[in-house]
């Protein structure tokens, strides 16, 4: 199978998982394990597991980034571009018809009675979330010392981004204080195993070798109107720094946008969309920036909020096995998702403040806990249940 033929299956297997990869990003890799391992027997068990650890190492949507990642390894640069492309490609085409949908009938009785149901539901979505990541982000004294003085920095206004670089730092610096010398150096990378024969087959070696310049062209030709370049720089930005789980992305957003562009009852309502939506909750920009600019802000956000993991997974390729060997990384990484959990703690708080109003409220969002820790239902269903809720309230009022 020569390249060209490889860049058609990834963009027809990509556009397929990127329409049905609904449930979060555990879902999202749940479904490229059982395509590229079982089915498909692209990658090893442990090739698989080795490429979601690296693309932790990195900021931003995780599962993405996977997706990128696994393009990568079938046809080089790119297989990551067309891969990662396709993935988002259903989500933001889908979230872009309910954002013209919203902007149009959002602030009528019934849309709006729809998006009070479901903004409970975020809420409680988010809970769980946070109590899954518990465990995991605040693992240790370290951990739960660096948690405790970002929840301080945050509650007395610093900017999220220096906490969570201070955050990091620290976690290195204790690390590297503690551990011993000789574990602090990661081992020489291990040669890369042959690819198979029909997985980077290509008449010119330079295709594989070589960033590909058209999706670059394309971002240029951007609208440059100052509400979209503004919009783009602002996503840039959150995605080049964000770690942690996608619902971080409200820290961000809530200090970027409220209340200069959005109130929190919209930004719980961009959430919701990207929630409900299959692929990467990180679409949740495309629906803020054509709240914000129309289509143009759409793209500007969309390409600024994914642009970096683009560029970060070509230079992990290159680097991932010294990556996952690092002590020192693994001990910035435990700092800033401490940090991380901490922001998103703290914004769904102020979050819920705004969603939780009245007793109807408060029932749905502790209906839809107690249905996300007792069942395994897929949070889509319980979103369209609280709409539903909505709707008939505001026909019995």
């Amino acid at each position: 199978m020569n390249l060209h033929s490889v860049k058609r299956e990834l963009a027809a297997i990509f556009l397929k998982l990127g329409a049905i990869s609904f449930g979060g990003p555990v879902a999202h890799i749940a479904l490229m394990e059982s395509e590229f391992v079982s089915r498909r027997q692209w990658l090893s068990r442990q090739e698989f597991l080795d490429l979601v650890g690296a693309v932790n190492l990195i900021p931003g949507p995780n599962s993405t980034e996977l997706a990128m990642a696994i393009g990568h390894r079938r046809a080089g640069n790119p297989g990551l571009w067309i891969a990662g492309a396709c993935f988002i490609l259903p989500a933001v085409c889908l979230v872009l018809l309910l954002a013209a949908f919203y902007v149009r009938f959002g602030q009528s009785p019934l849309p709006r009675a729809i998006f009070e149901g479901i903004q409970p539901v975020i809420i409680a979505i988010i809970a769980q979330a946070l109590a899954k990541l518990a465990p995991t982000a605040v693992k240790s004294t370290l951990t739960a010392l660096i948690a405790g003085a970002a929840l301080l920095l945050i509650a007395f206004g610093s900017n999220e981004i220096a906490v969570l670089a201070l955050a990091g730092l620290l976690g290195l610096l204790v690390t590297r204080q503690h551990a011993p010398q000789s574990t602090l150096a990661p081992p020489p990378p291990k040669q890369a195993p042959a690819q198979p024969e029909e997985s980077t087959t290509s008449e010119n070696p330079e295709d594989t070798a070589r960033p590909p310049h058209a999706p670059l062209i394309v971002m240029a030709a951007l609208p440059v109107a100052a509400p979209a370049l503004s919009l783009f720089w602002i996503f840039f930005k959150i995605g080049a720094v964000l770690y942690g789980s996608g619902y971080v992305l409200l820290a961000f957003l809530r200090a970027e946008l409220v209340p200069a562009y959005l109130s929190d009852a919209q930004l719980i309502d961009a959430v919701a969309i990207g929630q409900m939506t299959p692929g990467p909750v990180f679409t949740t920009a495309t629906f803020i920036g054509y709240q914000i600019a129309g289509l143009s802000g759409a793209l500007a956000a969309t390409v600024g909020i994914f642009l970096p993991s683009f560029l970060l997974v070509g230079l992990l390729t290159k680097v991932v096995e010294a990556l996952r060997h690092s002590l020192l990384m693994r001990g910035f990484l435990d700092g800033v998702n401490a940090a991380s959990f901490i922001l998103m703690a703290w914004v769904s708080f102020l979050l819920a403040r705004t969603a939780l109003v009245d007793a109807f409220s408060v029932a749905i969002a502790l209906a839809s806990l107690a249905a996300l820790l007792r069942t395994k239902w897929n949070s889509a269903w319980l979103i369209g249940a609280g709409a539903l809720l909505g709707a008939v309230r505001l026909a019995l009022a």
